[in-house]
Order: structure tokens, then C-alpha cells, then sequence
């Protein structure tokens, strides 16, 4: 099966490669002509022919041609068949230094194309310290890319140099040169970035253990992660009640059952801790002011049923200031 050396596509690049004019538009291009047929009325029917010259423009052509490597080695294996044959070893990333004319024709190539590219470079395959390399130092790296990535979501993301080489020998696995990083970071960081993305972890190491068990290790940072952010809700609800203390000379305080019920909905309801906190308890200040004119009573602590029934809490605290139970009853 020929891939983009058919016939077909080479005899349309065949025609640009001729020194010639080539039309800026193409008939088969249904967007420039109906361009030009409306430049076409625009200009009262006069058309316009635009075209560019290809006399001074050079052409570089570039592929993998893996088949290819197969063909020439078939072919000099026949070649050092008989008794005064020479026996030449050839290694594998060599093979591409012995290709001729009539491989390209053989492998698919027209012999009038081929013929306008007489000057052939072979590129030495990428090891993996050249992918090393370039992830580390070249324009564009795509570890820098990741860090941007990453930040947008919160999380600071460092690499160790192990996990770097084992990438670069993975990538270099994929034979398909500087593009197999993208293949390998991609595959590795994919479920990263969904799963990490709110959960609360600030900082990714990428270490040689993450590497080789992404999955194991995702699960862990997935677990630190829910505790670092149940933790940091914690704090922020005990950081509301001193905010609320000290703007209305009210204390309040919350018991482990209302601490637990107001972080699980705060992660249920993917709200802020103070967003949710101003929301449940936009009332009690007024509420707990007309207790504290009753009873004097300036310290409440606040059980699960004020996150679950705000209103219903602190109205049944307004009535109990007002007729407070005889000992022995239930409340």
C-alpha cells in the first residue's frame, strides 16, 4: 500500500517543482473559487490571475521511509551472495547510507520525481540522550509546555533527571523521533491532568517511581491530595468563626459532626469554605444577638444539624432561649 509517494499526489508536486508559474488557487479548491468568482463581479468580470514563481524557491522534501530499510537490506544481502564476495556487515541505522536512485523508484517514488531531488541527506535516528536533550533544553521544550499546563491548574511540577532518561528511552522506542515525547508525555500525564486537577495537591515531583507505575502512584497523590484539601477546609471553617467573633462579639464554634458535614459539602458542592459558611449561616448573627440580649449566652457551639438545617437550628435556639426546658425534659 503506497502512502503519500502515489502517483497521484507526486504528479501535482511534480508540477510545482518545474520552474514554473503555478496558479495561487487551485481548481479543486472550492473556498478559493468561490473567492475568486466573487473578486471575479467585484471587478466589473475582469479576472485576475495570480500566480507565484517556483524558480528561486527550494524544495525540501523529508519522510521516514521505515519499509525502505527492509529493501536495502534485501538487496545487499543479495549482493554478497557467491564465492568472491566480500562479507559487509551493516548495522540497522546504517542501511539508509547504501539507498539508491532505483530503492525510491522500487519503494514507490515516480522516476521524473525522484529525479528533481538530487540531493540526498540521511539523518542519524534520535537516541534517547538526543531526546533527553530536547526535552530539556530545546525551543519550545515540552517539559516546559507541561510546567505551563500544570500551573494552570495550581500544582508546581518538578522532574527528576531518572524519570527524564526513562521517558527519553520510552520516546525513543517509538521510532518516530522528537514526536514520540509527545506520544509517551501524553500517555503518561494524560489522567494526570484530569484527576490531579482540584484535588487539592499543590506539588507534583515526577519521580523514576511515577514512570514506571503511573496508575499506583496517582492513586496515592490522589489520597494526600483529599486529605491536604480536607484539612485546608478545616482551617478555613475554624477561620470563619474567628472572622464571625470578631465582627459581631459572637462565639462560635464547630463540633467534629458539623467540621466533618461542612467539608463534605463543600467538596459534594465544589464550593469555597467561606462562600458556603456565608451562605448556611447568613442569619445567625441576628439570630444569636437576640439570645444573647435574652440570656446573655455569647459562646454557641454548632452541632451537625446547622450545616444540614441552618434555619431550623437556629430557630429552635431562639425558642429554647425563650422557654427554656424544665430539667428532665428532652430537647
Amino acid at each position: 500500500v503506497r502512502d503519500v509517494s502515489g502517483r497521484g499526489v507526486q504528479t501535482t508536486l511534480l508540477k510545482l517543482m518545474e520552474e514554473t508559474d503555478v496558479p495561487l488557487r487551485s481548481a479543486n479548491d472550492l473556498q478559493a473559487q468561490l473567492q475568486a468568482a466573487f473578486e471575479f463581479q467585484k471587478r466589473g468580470g475582469k479576472a485576475k490571475r495570480e500566480t507565484i514563481s517556483t524558480r528561486h524557491i527550494l524544495f525540501v522534501v523529508s519522510g521516514a521511509f521505515e519499509r525502505l530499510k527492509q529493501q536495502v537490506s534485501r538487496r545487499l544481502a543479495q549482493g554478497q551472495i557467491g564465492f568472491n564476495a566480500e562479507p559487509r556487515p551493516v548495522m540497522d541505522n546504517e542501511l539508509f547510507q547504501y539507498v539508491t536512485t532505483q530503492d525510491f523508484i522500487e519503494y514507490g517514488f515516480e522516476p521524473e520525481f525522484i529525479g528533481r531531488l538530487p540531493i540526498r541527506v540521511v539523518c542519524e535516528e534520535l537516541i534517547a540522550d538526543d531526546l533527553y536533550q530536547i526535552m530539556k533544553f530545546s525551543e519550545g521544550s515540552i517539559l516546559r509546555q507541561y510546567e505551563r499546563a500544570f500551573r494552570a491548574y495550581g500544582i508546581e511540577i518538578s522532574f527528576e533527571d531518572e524519570a527524564l532518561r526513562l521517558m527519553a528511552e520510552a520516546a525513543a522506542k517509538e521510532k518516530t523521533g522528537a514526536r514520540g515525547l509527545l506520544t509517551v508525555w501524553e500517555k503518561l500525564f494524560r489522567d494526570y491532568k484530569y484527576y490531579l486537577a482540584g484535588s487539592g495537591l499543590s506539588q507534583l515531583r515526577v519521580s523514576e517511581e511515577l514512570v514506571r507505575e503511573p496508575k499506583r502512584v496517582l492513586d496515592r497523590l490522589m489520597a494526600e491530595g483529599h486529605k491536604q484539601e480536607e484539612a485546608a477546609l478545616e482551617q478555613s471553617a475554624r477561620t470563619f468563626s474567628d472572622q464571625f467573633g470578631n465582627e459581631h462579639g459572637l462565639e462560635i464554634a464547630f463540633d467534629e459532626a458539623a467540621l466533618a458535614r461542612l467539608i463534605e459539602r463543600a467538596q459534594a458542592e465544589r464550593m469555597t469554605m467561606p462562600e458556603l459558611c456565608a451562605h448556611l449561616f447568613k442569619d445567625f448573627q441576628f439570630g444569636l444577638n437576640l439570645i444573647r440580649k435574652k440570656t446573655g449566652q455569647k459562646a454557641f457551639v454548632l452541632g451537625r444539624g446547622a450545616v444540614d438545617a441552618p434555619d431550623r437550628f437556629l430557630s429552635d435556639l431562639v425558642v429554647q432561649s425563650h422557654y427554656p426546658l424544665a430539667p428532665g425534659e428532652k430537647n
